[in-house]
Formats: C-alpha cells, sequence, structure tokens
C-alpha cells in the first residue's frame, strides 16, 4: 500500500496565528506575549484599554473603573517600553487595535523600537486605525471624522515613505458586523471607508501620483467571519473581486500585487453565547474555515475569540485553546496543500456573484451620498446597521433563526468547564488603576517640562495647518508626553464629536408577546397620570453601543418613551440627565467590566438627588457574583447575554417600575 499523499506538493506558508490580548498594566501583557510566542503564536496582537483608546491618562475622572479592564493601560513611553521588553521588534509582527489615537501609539511603538536599537525602516505590523467604523459601532472615535481622516492620512503617507513595511490602516469591517451589518453592508460600508481613505491621501499632495500604488499595497482589511460558513467564505471572494477592481480601476494601479486583498480576521463574537458557553468552540472552528478554506480569499493573519468570553476577560489557558485551534488546521489537516478549493463551483460563483451585485449596488448609494465621511454624519450607515441587527434579535426571538442553547437543544448536562465559575474568567485587580496612576505621577515628576511644553506646542502650531503631523508627535513621544495631554492638545484644535445613534427611522419588532407588553405599559402609564419613561445610559468609555441600541428601539416599540444619549457618558451626567427627563427607570449597559466602579455612582446620585424610587438596572457582560453585588447595591435587575429576548426584558422592566411605585403586579404571560 502507498502513501495517498503526494509528498512532493508543496505545502502553503500558514496564515499570522495571533491571539487578542492585553490587560492589567504593561509588564502583566508582556508577560502574556512572551508566554504566547512560547507556545507558538508568531505574531502579537495589542488590546489597549479605553482610556488609552480614546485618549485619556489613568488618573483622568473619565478613566474610573476603565483602567487596564478590556486591555493594557499605554499612558507614555515608559508604558509601551514595558510593553515590548524583550520582544525582538525587528522580527516581530505587531497589530495595535487602536483608531482615534493610533498615530500617538505608532510613535510611541517607533520611539520605543529606536531605543531598542531598532530602527523604524525594520518595523512590521499594523494599526487599525479605522476612525469611520468607530462611529458605527465600537465607539472609540475622539475628534470629529474630517480631522479624524486628516489623521489618518498623515500616518499613511509617513509610513509609506519611512516605514514601509507597516499596515498604516485596517479596514475594519469586523465592528460592523458585531454592530448587525449584513455581509453586503459589511462589503460596501467597508469598501467606501477604503476609498475614503485613498481618495483623502490623494488629495492631499504628499505622494507623487507613480507611487500611489505603493499606497495602495499597504493598505490592509480586518474582518468578520459568522457561523454562516458557506456564506462568510463567498463573501471574502466577492472582497477579494471587488477590491482588485476599485484599485485598478479607481486609481489606475497596474501591479496585481499591489492591488491584492489583504486582510486579518477575528473571528465572530457577536455569536457567542453565554448559554451552553462550550458550543463556541466549535462556533470558532466553524468561522475559520470560512476564512481559510478557500485559498484564492484566504487570510493572513487570525485571532480566534475564547470559549468564554460571553462571561468575562479570557484567562491564558483560554486563549491557548483557541490558540491551538488554529495551529491544528495550519499544521494536522491538509488544507494548506492545495489549490483553491471552489474554483468552478456553480454554487460559490452564483452566491459570489449575487454579493457582488448587492453590495456594488450599496457602496454606489454610499458614495452617491458623498462618501463614507457623509454617510456617517447623516446617520445613513449607522441606522441601517441597527436595522439589520434589530431583524436579527427578532429572528432569534420568534425561532426562525436557532441558536443552539439559548433558544433550542437548551436540555444541558452540568458543565464541568462552569464547574467553578468565579474562576472561568479572568479578573482585574482593582490595585492595577491606583498602580498605573502612581506610574503615572513617577513619570511625570522624571520628565523635562520644558521640552514637554515645546513639543505640545509644536504639535498644536502644526494641527492648525496642513502640515504632517507624525514628526511632531514622534517628538511628543521622545519628550515625555503622555496619552491624554497629546490628545487634549489636539482636541483644542479639532474640537470633539457625538456620532449619530442610529435608533430613529429603525422599524421595529412586532409580535404577540410585545402587543402584552404595550398594554401593560399602557396601563401604568394611566396609573402613573403620564407615559413611561426610560433613560437608557451608556456611562463610562465602553463605546460598543449595539445592546443599548436595541433594547432603546424594543423599549419605544413596547411603548416607552425612550430618552437615549449615545456613549460615553459620566455617571453624573446620566443622574442630570434622570432629573431633567423625570424618568421612572434607568437602564445602564456596561460590557467593558467597569460596572462595580459606575453603577453603584448612578444609584447613589439618584439618591441625593431624591430619586431613591427610580429603579435603575443594569445590562452587560456581568459575572454572577457581581451581579449579586450590585442587586445588594440597590440595583433592581440584571441582565447578561443569556437574557436574548429584549421583549421579555421589557416586560420585566414594567414589572420592575410597578414595584418601585408600590403598584400592584399586573398578569405576565411573559413570565
Amino acid at each position: 500500500m502507498t502513501d495517498s499523499k503526494d509528498n512532493s506538493r508543496r505545502k502553503d506558508k500558514p496564515w499570522l496565528i495571533r491571539t487578542y490580548a492585553g490587560h492589567s498594566s504593561p509588564s502583566e501583557s508582556n508577560a502574556l506575549y512572551r508566554r504566547n510566542l512560547a507556545k507558538g503564536q508568531t505574531g502579537l496582537s495589542v488590546a489597549f484599554d479605553l482610556p488609552t483608546q480614546t485618549g485619556y491618562d489613568p488618573d483622568s475622572p473619565m478613566a474610573l473603573g476603565e483602567v487596564g479592564k478590556v486591555g493594557v493601560p499605554i499612558a507614555h513611553l515608559g508604558n509601551m517600553r514595558a510593553l515590548l521588553t524583550a520582544i525582538p521588534l525587528d522580527k516581530m509582527n505587531t497589530s495595535m487595535t487602536i483608531n482615534a489615537t493610533a498615530m500617538w501609539m505608532l510613535a510611541l511603538y517607533v520611539v520605543a523600537a529606536e531605543d531598542a536599537g531598532v530602527p523604524a525602516g525594520l518595523l512590521q505590523g499594523t494599526t487599525q486605525n479605522d476612525i469611520i467604523k468607530e462611529y458605527l459601532s465600537r465607539g472609540t472615535y475622539v475628534f470629529p471624522p474630517e480631522p479624524s481622516l486628516r489623521l489618518t492620512t498623515d500616518m499613511v503617507t509617513y509610513t509609506v515613505q519611512n516605514i514601509p513595511k507597516w499596515n498604516p490602516i485596517n479596514i475594519c469591517s469586523y465592528h460592523l458586523q458585531e454592530a448587525g451589518a449584513t455581509p453586503v453592508q459589511e462589503i460596501a460600508y467597508a469598501l467606501s471607508t477604503a476609498i475614503a481613505v485613498l481618495d483623502a491621501v490623494r488629495d492631499s499632495g504628499q505622494v507623487a501620483p507613480a507611487d500611489f500604488g505603493d499606497v495602495v499595497a499597504r493598505i490592509s482589511f480586518f474582518v468578520n467571519a459568522g457561523v454562516r460558513f458557506v456564506e462568510e467564505m463567498c463573501k471574502m471572494r466577492a472582497f477579494v473581486e471587488m477590491w482588485d477592481r476599485i484599485t485598478l480601476d479607481r486609481y489606475g494601479v497596474q501591479n496585481p500585487d499591489q492591488r491584492r486583498f489583504r486582510y486579518g480576521v477575528q473571528v465572530n463574537s457577536l455569536g457567542l453565547t453565554e448559554s451552553q458557553p462550550e458550543n463556541n468552540v466549535q462556533r470558532i472552528v466553524l468561522e475559520m474555515l470560512a476564512v481559510t478554506i478557500s485559498k484564492d480569499a484566504r487570510a493572513r493573519a487570525i485571532q480566534l475569540p475564547t470559549w468564554n468570553e460571553a462571561l468575562g476577560l479570557p484567562r491564558p489557558w483560554d486563549q491557548q485553546w483557541s490558540l491551538r485551534i488554529q495551529q491544528v488546521l495550519a499544521f494536522e489537516s491538509d488544507l494548506l496543500e492545495y489549490d483553491d478549493l471552489f474554483t468552478g463551483s456553480v454554487v460559490v460563483e452564483k452566491i459570489v456573484t449575487e454579493m457582488l451585485a448587492e453590495a456594488t449596488a450599496e457602496l454606489d448609494y454610499v458614495l452617491g451620498l458623498g462618501g463614507a465621511v457623509a454617510a456617517v454624519d447623516s446617520g445613513y450607515m449607522k441606522q441601517q446597521m441597527v436595522q439589520a441587527h434589530s431583524e436579527r434579535r427578532t429572528r432569534i426571538e420568534s425561532g426562525e433563526q436557532i441558536v443552539v442553547g439559548v433558544n433550542a437543544f437548551q436540555e444541558s448536562e452540568a458543565s464541568p468547564l462552569l464547574a467553578d465559575l468565579d474562576s472561568a474568567v479572568l479578573v482585574v485587580d482593582p490595585e492595577v488603576e491606583s498602580q498605573a496612576i502612581a506610574d503615572l505621577q513617577s513619570w511625570r515628576a522624571a520628565r523635562d517640562d520644558t521640552r514637554v511644553a515645546t513639543a505640545l506646542a509644536e504639535l498644536q502650531a502644526r494641527a492648525r495647518t496642513s502640515a504632517n503631523l507624525m514628526s511632531a508627535t514622534i517628538e511628543c513621544a521622545r519628550a515625555g508626553v503622555t496619552t491624554g495631554e497629546w490628545t487634549a492638545t489636539l482636541r483644542e484644535v479639532f474640537g470633539e464629536y457625538r456620532a449619530p445613534t442610529g435608533i430613529s427611522g429603525v422599524v421595529g419588532s412586532v409580535s404577540p408577546d410585545l402587543a402584552e407588553v404595550r398594554q401593560a405599559v399602557e396601563i401604568t402609564s394611566r396609573e402613573c397620570g403620564s407615559p413611561l419613561r426610560l433613560l437608557v445610559g451608556k456611562p463610562g468609555l465602553d463605546g460598543h453601543s449595539n445592546g443599548a441600541e436595541q433594547i432603546a428601539v424594543r423599549a419605544r416599540d413596547a411603548g416607552f418613551e425612550v430618552i437615549y444619549q449615545g456613549i460615553r457618558l459620566t455617571p453624573e451626567q446620566i443622574v442630570a440627565a434622570a432629573v431633567a427627563e423625570d424618568v421612572d427607570v434607568v437602564g445602564l449597559s456596561i460590557l467593558s467590566g467597569s460596572h462595580r466602579a459606575l453603577v453603584p455612582a448612578v444609584v447613589d446620585g439618584l439618591r441625593a438627588r431624591g430619586l431613591s424610587e427610580v429603579p435603575v438596572v443594569v445590562g452587560g457582560i456581568i459575572p454572577d457574583a457581581d451581579a449579586t453585588w450590585l442587586r445588594e447595591r440597590g440595583v433592581a435587575a440584571v441582565f447578561t447575554p443569556k437574557d436574548y429576548d429584549a421583549t421579555v426584558i421589557m416586560r420585566a422592566i414594567v414589572d420592575t417600575v410597578r414595584a418601585a411605585k408600590s403598584m400592584p403586579a399586573l398578569p405576565n404571560p411573559c413570565a
């Protein structure tokens, strides 16, 4: 018997294998990176905490409760040096998930590398730097769209000329899907962003027309892959074709290598479940297949979420499991030994052709509005995604879209993975924040204040002109400027921005259960003498507003008067709004793990203003022990991802209001 494998067959080089990681402190994160690299990870993917992403130092009041929670805090050059200790930057490919402060983080990375003896020309990696999707999904924007696009343009032109192996922008459709975008919307809105960036670079005059292909060659993408892996694979083939067409026809790039669609992936987190979370493992595997199985549209880098991300922050062991999933596919299977498996497939070609037509039509519509920036300002793209997400929720709630373990096949044996639930996720030490503040104070005390002031003055002066800001930003990094100082200086010139919420005009849900809830709202409103008013609040820096938006839409459908002012509010602002709007209930949404710091501040603030009878309900990724702790401190109800039916949540809120007002309970068919 002979081995059926052709030993002469050349096996492709695997993609960059990453895990998205960072927490607590630069030194803790550095230790995690070095352990992961020792286990076979081949690239870094840095998660920054929310103050770093939104341009605040750890001692800012806006950073309360957020330091080190969803990523590593980087407030100055010393932090970046500690993060990268003993990591070979001349060989490492580093991805940084950073947007509004991307220029600043790249400057710190460049200077830290120089200090380690690695010139900028050798650095390899990516700054995400896609601010458009921040207005649509993650919410870590700072400045208005136009100056934000100017920062992106400056980074693109500087890196092409000075850091040629660096991808200065990673057009990020990943978070668009997390916010509800369909595959067609994901393609169209991501490509409209790419066009906005390339047009801005071209029109800036900073790159000679003959060198524009070099700009196109440094544009990369970061996409999502859901569990409908056939559709997702076809989406990637459509992405490849459209990008090739756009870069050839719109920008005249003749070199096919420069037109290549280069993308990395984190597979879908939206579909990960708190109920029966062990099912997330097979979801992750299927989603990874979508971006690896087709050679002609294969990802260049992959990072996978973990099985327990719907419960909280993953532990190192959980990340190792996701790392091993990649390694088994890359090194044990024969996937990398073959040409594209779908060339000539009638089914695949049909799906791709349909997607191309629909995505092209949607892209043309956005361009007809004036492009991505205009479609952000008008709220068009945001509203379309909120609508799509609302329709997805409705399909799940009705059972039309099955989610195993959530709305079907709910019977389950006790999971040994959850036997010790309190240890199933990583808990960040509350002392991390005070340690970061102490470190920041020491850094400020040791630096040359005159040099800092000079560097910031030069940055501000250049920001008032059309000069490229990258060199001035690098000098700020060398001088010892902090993240908050760099951002505050540019805020003075560029101002700030609040993106449209996208909830107006969304067509909501209609169902018999919702009709019952509407009746309960109407009865309660009559008994109160005025319509029930719900304030939906997003305290802290968590910009993931998808859940809050869907609750606001469903509450409106249920008959509540809804007050929703968007993201990034302080507890004091939420309390002030509750007083001014005379609300009956406050609903808070927090996904960053900062609920222990922020929620009690709202509850106590309401009591101090004489509104102790106004109940507070909370939704988010909240461990059971924390939910109990919040209830003990006055929270009326806690909802987590397992509470997937928004109509049931609405009825629970009505009952909560009635209990707070000492009204008799109403019959509840949702119970």
